[in-house]
């Protein structure tokens, strides 16, 4: 029997296998496979009767059951018989060879099937086979093509055959006509020559181990020669392809004399093929087998083929490959064997070949050539190893010639290669690594980049460098030897400036080299200088400390370079290590812990001076010699840093140092001039280098440096020429104005560093005499005064450090030094300030001259008052009126960008204030500070942003530091107190941030200031006052409530602290304020002002009826919302008294209400008992007034429309308004069940409503402007929540958008059922008297409002609260009446709300259960249910209400229930499906009593369902099938099922369906096997369910229930009818159904 189905279900499936779906043909394959698997005589003979009994079935199904019993065979081999092999080596012969005429698929597929056979039963196949293979008689091609696979497959059973085979093979060569046969034979000599060597190379695993290469190298040579003579030949490349890869394999079975015979003749051959064919592989494979065969042979004959093979193989390495190209990349890496076989023997010729090749002037020539050698120095270094030196000979002339990026990247690799190989080390080996450095020195920031190509292979100067990088590192650290070859020769590298971007990596090779030396316990003091350029001590001292002054360039060259100068210190001097041991260190890790931004240069460089400074002190204590040695050596290394201006001012710093340590003054002398005529003038930061250098020099040899500079001011450097008409043409003038700034800066550093004891009384005589000199010129006996800006920079800037060094000495005598030229001075920086354009800052001659002035005013005599304010007026008028930088952002002025121009903005300002403070700081008054006060005043209500900035931040700045000097002795009035308040009240709300910050500032030092003339002490601090400080933050942030909050805080502060007597001044700039064109600074005062006045009572009460009697009209006209606020005032007066006038008089404002009326109305929010009256009064009339009018929408239609009434709707508006302000919270919270009942009910009854056709003519009333009805309704009841304050119901509406549902008539009750959800959760405190208010509202006439209240009610009863608060028998007597309502939305939500009560009220629902199964019941029979709303509801309710009742309130009905239910698992709907699984999973709850076998029927008759659905389209169907069986699980008697459903049908789990049916299934069988057949025929029945997913579940299920049944179970069932069934599937008009049905006959094995 079980054959028989066997049988049946291979046959089905055989003839359905060329199904029109590749994914049913692959299932179908499939199932054969697993059939086969278990019955591989049984599938296998069907198969065979199949194919033999249709011989006209189509060639495409045929290959398809060849394939399978392909597969068949190979997975059950081993089981085969005999006589079963036989005949399906006697099919597969006959389908392979049936037609004469080749078709590929066919024949191929039948030959893998005998192939597949061959390799157990060779001997068998091979009768058949050679019955078909006879000589003189051409065979069919695939018979050759099958021994050929047979070879490869089967090579122990193959190889015994092959001597004949090849001897009956030799004669059809010659008689093979077509491309095909040749082709056959081709490959197939191709695999009987692979599978005889793979044979040969494991004689200890073969049969007959004594088989030698001589048994067929006869007929391999004969053959060979009828493939390479005739065939090759031939114009078919795909012949030629097979031919020349077979003539490779076959090269290494021919006799050696044969070979070494052919090899002239087959070598050349091979080459050829090359320019025939643009595949390559094949013929570079085929030639390394012959190069390898002829190499272990010894060939003589292969020399004479060198350069041919050199000249073919050569340019395949140099053509580019194509990477993403597989077949390329495997034919370049088999040519690089090739070579590698050559090289074994033919060393010389390869090696002389490559380097000919090197000196060919040809980017891909080179690139091949150097990637070749790079594999061979990799590959054959025993070959390679005497041919070093000649190689390394050849890469030297290679790298001097070749600028070309591509090439120095393979010779960069080809070096480190070499140097891996102990090359380097030769002679000619320092030249490769200068090349590498020559890489690593390539430039960082090319000047002019290359454009971008797009060449995959491109190289930049960036991926080369960083290469050779690395390359020089691992170099230095992983190879041993290469350090003797390093060190000391890259210290050739460190001088030569065109190595300077290698410094980094040469640096750290030679640090890590130096300290490996240390560590080895080399104690060297001087370097062998022998035939190399390195370095002296004094040298590569100044190198390394010039080039770290800025350490992060050339590639953070800083760090590498100290720790050179720290490995090195011996070299240095033998005195250094101990000093640099405590220094370097802390240097390293400094530049380690900063970065190029964040490094403070100016004190890095003192730290670097520091350093040489310690250095030169050890050092000289014992060897003076030794620093007029590194000063000379500083002074030739000068004209190194022509191109690097900042190292070289450096350099002239560290210059100067030296020159301070040295005590011999000829030498100082000597130097200080070479140093002054090296100079070029022209730079800025040499200029600022020598003139630092000859300070630190006059540290020690003052007299010698000022006589050095008087000289150097007499050299004809300086002199001009004589002719007055030639001043503005002779070119040199403008270097000798460079020479005289440099001067010039040379005296204003030396009278800096000058000994204080000695500069003050040469000052004027030695200093400012010359430098006045150099700057005034006499041409003819005429004063000419300069013109050009770097001279009078030198010139302010050397003033400025004359005054300081005047000053300090000065401060330290007891009588001050009287400075006569300081007038003069003053009078010429002022005229050159006036000078400077006023509508732009491009140069810093205005900040210097100004911070000159500044250090001037320091020098006795003080100035005039009328000096100080001319001083005064054109500094600031200078600087306050110029543009904001950022005017001209798309230009760049005189080389300054747009940063550089916001910095010298910014330094020019804060120069000014430096001004401005020395002056006030000589006269600490009030009134010295109200006279520099009204110079700024004016600015400071400037509309121009940039000025109003830099007034009030400069105000706050004096303020600040007159606070802060301030020493009161005497009490004085501070008069101007007032008005420097008013002015700067306003600005704390300016637009701009930094001036609301700047004004806050001002006014805490002013109340300061007042305090501290008021008598205070130094430490008294005020509470008041120090609460501006904590107003800082706030200045910053944009929310206007805050910052009026804040303008009210100062306004407290200010009215706590200002006298009587400053308050009228203060109040009439603050009303002036109120006129800003500024809204925010309007505001602010304007706050004040309120402040003030309710602070300060009683002498400003008449301003209090100004503020009332602002009207409708001048609220429109206003724009700053806080004088509006003070404005509202008025209106919120006159309601406290007028109330129902005030009412009447806004309601009759047209709507929508403009913004004005909004405000008022919204101010009677103010005052808390006025708002609660006009809520009630405006509820009252809306409660009592009609919503809307019903009117027939035309004549001719009997639709009708509602129309809204337009005095509720204004109500409604005037409600919302009021309600907008958050002062109506406190009235709300006592109205709150009122105003939410009634604005609720409002929204119920103007959803759907419209307005008036003509709104303008009813009544009192008129609209303006169109507005929804229903919106006005839902806002007014929102602006009711949030002043509520409510905020879990606010984010609960916002999250689930409940206001916008609320206002759409379809989505209304949704809206409506968040709102309570909301309510219930989080705002029952008035929940009864709202649902009382709410209840009448059921019988109301107007159906939204019964829909509204319905909704609510309904979701109340979900919630717990409904039972604590005692409403649940109300709420559910009125929903009950509901169900007879005439809207069917009122009836599904009253269903809804009935089955709530399980959740809301689980305890009581015993007491309604009748009433409540009996709504459920009748919910389900709604006839006019057309979208089956009513239905799931009450499936919902009754699943909710099982969950709850007693067993004694549902067991009477239970079945009845099942059998209500059962219908429903079918339907189309994914809802209705899931609500009633999830019913009849409840049921479950009720199983266990007297009904329990007949509710165990019904689950059992519903099982089947539930186990197809849950693998349903719809997830919500799948979860609801879970949630049933497992609670249906515990009721079947079964544990082993129960398991399951527990452990596998989680809700949010995964589940593998097909394996979980399967385990179904066996548990079924074991625990219900009189269910077995029931539930079998179950499954067919839904084979023609509409769902073809149920069909295929089905099918499934079918399958695996059939094929876990054991033989004496199948007997119980109709099997021919069930697989009848199954089978017909397969022809299913879906092809998933089809795919399901052969899975599940691959089930049915054991039948």
């Amino acid at each position: 029997m079980s054959g028989n189905h066997t049988q049946a279900f291979s046959l089905a499936l055989i003839d359905a296998a060329f199904d029109k779906d590749e994914g049913v043909r692959q299932e179908i394959a499939q199932a054969l496979r697993v059939l086969g698997a278990r019955h591989p005589q049984l599938v296998l003979t069907a198969c065979h009767d199949y194919l033999s009994k249709h011989s006209k079935l189509v060639q495409v199904h045929r290959v398809i059951v060849l394939h399978s019993m392909e597969a068949i065979a190979k997975d059950s081999l081993d089981r085969l018989e005999q006589p079963l092999a036989r005949k399906l080596i006697t099919l597969a012969s006959d389908e392979m060879t049936r037609s004469k005429d080749v078709q590929a698929e066919w024949q191929a597929a039948a030959s893998r099937l005998l192939v597949a056979l061959g390799c157990r039963f060779i001997n068998e196949v091979m009768e058949d086979v050679l019955q078909k293979f006879q000589p003189g008689v051409l065979p069919h091609l695939y018979i050759v093509h099958t021994l050929g696979n047979l070879s490869t497959a089967n090579v122990y059973g193959m190889v015994p055959f092959l001597t004949a085979i090849l001897g009956t093979m030799l004669p059809m060569l010659a008689m093979a006509k077509q491309d095909a046969m040749k082709s056959v034979f081709t490959i197939a000599l191709a695999h009987f020559s692979e599978s005889i060597l793979e044979y040969l190379a494991n004689l200890d695993k073969a049969p007959d181990p004594t088989v030698r290469k001589d048994a067929f190298s006869a007929e391999i040579f004969a053959s060979y020669d009828i493939l390479f003579n005739g065939w090759l030949q031939h114009k078919d490349p795909k012949l030629r392809s097979s031919v020349v890869e077979a003539v490779g394999q076959m090269s290494h079975l021919m006799p050696h004399d044969k070979l070494e015979e052919q090899l002239p003749r087959m070598i050349p051959g091979i080459l050829n093929l090359y320019r025939k064919h643009s595949d390559h592989l094949h013929i570079t494979q085929s030639l390394c087998h012959v190069l390898d065969a002829a190499v272990e042979m010894g060939s003589r004959v292969l020399e004479t083929q060198i350069d041919n093979l050199l000249n073919t193989l050569h340019p395949q390495i140099c053509t580019t490959l194509d990477y993403n190209n597989h077949t390329a990349v495997k034919n370049h890496n088999e040519v690089l064997r090739c070579f590698t076989v050559l090289a074994c023997a033919y060393t010389d010729r390869l090696v002389a070949f490559l380097l000919q090749k090197l000196e060919v002037h040809n980017e891909k020539v080179r690139i091949g050539t150097l990637t070749l050698l790079k594999h061979l120095v990799n590959s054959t270094a025993t070959q390679l190893d005497s041919k070093r030196l000649l190689l390394l000979t050849g890469m030297k002339l290679t790298i001097q010639d070749n600028n070309n990026y591509k090439v120095r990247r393979m010779l960069a690799q080809v070096i480190s290669a070499m140097a891996h190989h102990d090359y380097l080390e030769l002679e000619g080996g320092e030249a490769m690594v200068e090349f590498i450095i020559r890489q690593c020195a390539l430039p960082c920031l090319p000047e002019n980049p290359k454009p971008r190509t797009y060449d995959p292979e491109e190289v930049t100067e960036e991926g080369l460098r960083d290469m050779c990088d690395n390359i020089l590192n691992l170099l230095t650290t992983t190879v041993k030897r290469m350090q003797e070859v390093l060190w000391p020769f890259l210290l050739e590298f460190v001088m030569p400036v065109q190595y300077l971007n290698a410094l980094a990596p040469v640096c750290r090779s030679l640090a890590y080299l130096g300290t490996k030396r240390q560590q080895a316990g080399n104690k060297e003091t001087l370097l062998d200088h022998a035939g190399r350029d390195l370095p002296t001590p004094h040298a590569l001292l100044t190198r390394l400390l010039v080039l770290s002054s800025f350490p992060y360039r050339g590639r953070s060259r800083g760090a590498p370079a100290l720790r050179l100068l720290h490995a090195v210190s011996a070299l240095i001097h033998p005195q250094l290590g101990r000093v640099w041991e405590e220094e370097m260190p802390p240097l390293i890790q400094h530049l380690e812990e900063n970065s190029e931004e964040s490094l403070a240069q100016r004190q890095w460089e003192d730290k670097l001076l520091l350093l040489l400074s310690r250095s030169l002190e050890t050092v000289t204590a014992c060897d003076e010699g030794w620093s007029c040695q590194l000063s000379e050596e500083m002074s030739r290394h000068l004209h190194h840093y022509n191109s690097f201006p900042q190292e070289k001012g450096f350099l002239y710093k560290c210059a100067g140092v030296v020159l301070r340590q040295i005590p011999n003054s000829d030498v100082v002398r000597k130097q200080l001039m070479e140093l002054l005529h090296g100079v070029r003038h022209s730079e800025i930061l040499e200029r600022e280098g020598v003139a630092v250098c000859v300070g630190f020099c006059a540290t020690t040899h003052l007299d010698d440096t000022l006589s050095k500079l008087q000289d150097f001011g007499k050299s004809d450097i300086l002199k001009k020429s004589p002719s007055l008409f030639h001043i503005l043409k002779d070119k040199s003038d403008v270097e000798l104005e460079k020479a005289k700034s440099t001067v010039i800066l040379c005296y204003g550093y030396l009278t800096l560093h000058a000994p204080e004891d000695q500069i003050l009384a040469r000052v004027e005589k030695d200093v400012v005499k010359h430098v006045l000199g150099h700057f005034n010129t006499k041409v003819l006996g005429i004063k000419v005064e300069t013109k050009d800006m770097t001279i009078k920079l030198s010139l302010m800037k050397t003033l400025t450090l004359i005054a300081r060094a005047v000053h300090a000495s000065s401060s330290r005598r007891n009588h001050p030094y009287t400075f006569s030229q300081k007038g003069e001075l003053l009078h010429y920086m002022q005229d050159v300030i006036r000078a400077e354009p006023a509508d732009a800052l491009r140069t810093p001659i205005r900040q210097h001259a100004i911070t000159t002035c500044t250090h001037l005013l320091k020098l006795a005599p003080p100035l005039g008052e009328v000096d100080t304010f001319e001083l005064i007026k054109t500094c600031m008028n200078s600087v306050f009126g110029l543009p904001a930088p950022v005017a001209d952002r798309s230009k760049e002025e005189n080389g300054f960008n747009l940063r550089e121009r916001e910095v010298l903005y910014e330094d020019t300002l804060a120069a000014l204030q430096d001004l401005l403070k020395q002056i006030l700081y000589q006269d600490l008054s009030p009134d010295q500070l109200d006279n520099v006060y009204k110079h700024v005043e004016g600015w400071i209500t400037s509309p121009r942003e940039c000025e109003r900035e830099r007034a009030v931040l400069t105000t706050s700045s004096l303020l600040a530091f007159y606070l802060d000097k301030l020493q009161v002795r005497t009490v004085v009035s501070f008069h101007s107190l007032g008005s420097l308040l008013g002015r700067l009240v306003p600005r704390c709300m300016d637009p701009v941030g930094s001036v609301r910050r700047s004004a806050l500032h001002g006014l805490h030092s002013l109340l300061s200031i007042q305090q501290r003339h008021a008598g205070f002490a130094l430490d008294h601090r005020d509470e008041a006052v120090e609460r501006l400080r904590t107003l800082h933050d706030t200045m910053d942030q944009s929310d206007s409530q805050q910052q009026f909050h804040s303008c009210s805080q100062i306004g407290q502060v200010i009215a706590q602290c200002i006298p009587q007597t400053q308050l009228q001044p203060l109040l009439l700039l603050l009303f002036e304020g109120l006129a800003d064109p500024h809204p925010s600074c309007s505001s602010a005062a304007s706050v004040v002002i309120n402040t003030l006045v309710r602070i300060r009572g009683s002498s400003l009460g008449d301003q209090v009826p100004v503020l009332l009697s602002v009207l409708h009209s001048r609220l429109e006209s206003i724009a700053a919302e806080p004088v509006k606020s003070s404005v509202l005032q008025t209106v919120s007066l006159l309601a406290a008294q007028n109330l129902p006038a005030v009412i009447s008089c806004l309601l009759l404002h047209p709507l929508p209400y403009d913004r004005a009326v909004g405000q008022m109305w919204g101010s009677l929010a103010m005052e808390g008992g006025v708002c609660r009256q006009a809520l009630e009064v405006l509820t009252e009339r809306l409660d009592r007034q009609q919503p809307y009018e019903e009117r027939r929408e035309s004549l001719l239609r009997a639709a009708t429309v509602q129309l809204a009434t337009l005095q509720p709707l204004a109500m409604t508006c005037a409600v919302g308004a009021l309600l907008l302000r958050p002062e109506s919270g406190e009235a709300v919270s006592l109205l709150q069940p009122l105003l939410f009942s009634s604005l609720l009910l409002r929204v119920g009854s103007t959803v759907g409503v419209r307005l008036p056709k003509d709104p303008t003519g009813q009544g009192p009333v008129r609209i303006t402007t169109p507005l929804d009805v229903c919106s006005c309704s839902v806002e007014a009841l929102r602006a009711m929540v949030v002043r509520s304050g409510n905020e879990h119901t606010l984010r609960t509406m916002a999250d689930e958008d409940g206001w916008e549902l609320m206002k759409k008539q379809d989505t209304h009750h949704q809206g409506v059922t968040v709102l309570a959800r909301a309510t219930a959760q989080h705002g029952a405190t008035h929940l009864h008297s709202v649902v009382e208010r709410l209840e009448p509202a059921l019988t109301a006439p107007y159906p939204g409002q019964r829909v509204t209240v319905a909704a609510f009610f309904a979701e109340l009863l979900n919630h717990r609260v409904t039972c604590d608060l005692l409403l649940t028998d109300g709420l559910v007597s009125a929903l009950l009446r509901c169900l007879v309502d005439t809207s069917r939305l009122v009836r599904m939500l009253s269903i809804r709300g009935l089955g709530n009560v399980a959740t809301g009220a689980a305890g009581k629902v015993h007491r309604y259960s009748t009433r409540l199964l009996s709504a459920m019941m009748a919910g389900m029979d709604e006839k006019d249910d057309v979208d089956d709303s009513v239905t799931l509801e009450s499936m919902s309710g009754l699943s909710k209400l099982l969950a709850q009742l007693r067993g004694t309130n549902v067991e009477p009905i239970l079945i009845n229930i099942a059998l209500r239910i059962r219908p429903f698992f079918e339907k189309d709907e994914d809802r209705v499906r899931s609500a009633a699984f999830m019913v009849f999973g409840n049921l479950s709850r009720f199983g266990d009593g007297e009904s329990k076998a007949d509710f165990l029927e019904q689950v059992h008759s519903s099982m089947v369902s539930l186990l197809l659905h849950l693998n349903d389209t719809s997830q919500q169907v799948v979860k609801s099938c879970k949630f049933a069986l497992r609670l249906i699980g515990p009721l079947m008697g079964s544990a082993n099922i129960s398991g399951m459903f527990q452990k596998h049908l989680l809700e949010e789990a995964q589940l593998h369906y097909g394996e979980f049916i399967n385990d179904l299934a066996k548990h079924i069988i074991n625990d219900f096997p009189e269910k077995i057949n029931f539930y079998i025929m179950g499954n067919i029945s839904f084979f023609k369910s509409t769902r073809a997913e149920i069909r295929g579940n089905a099918a499934m299920f079918t399958g695996f229930l059939l094929g876990n049944l054991s033989q004496t179970e199948l007997q119980s069932v109709s099997l021919e009818h069930v697989c009848g069934a199954i089978i017909m599937l397969l022809r299913d008009a879906v092809p998933a159904v089809r795919i399901k049905a052969a899975e599940a006959l691959s089930l049915l094995h054991e039948l």
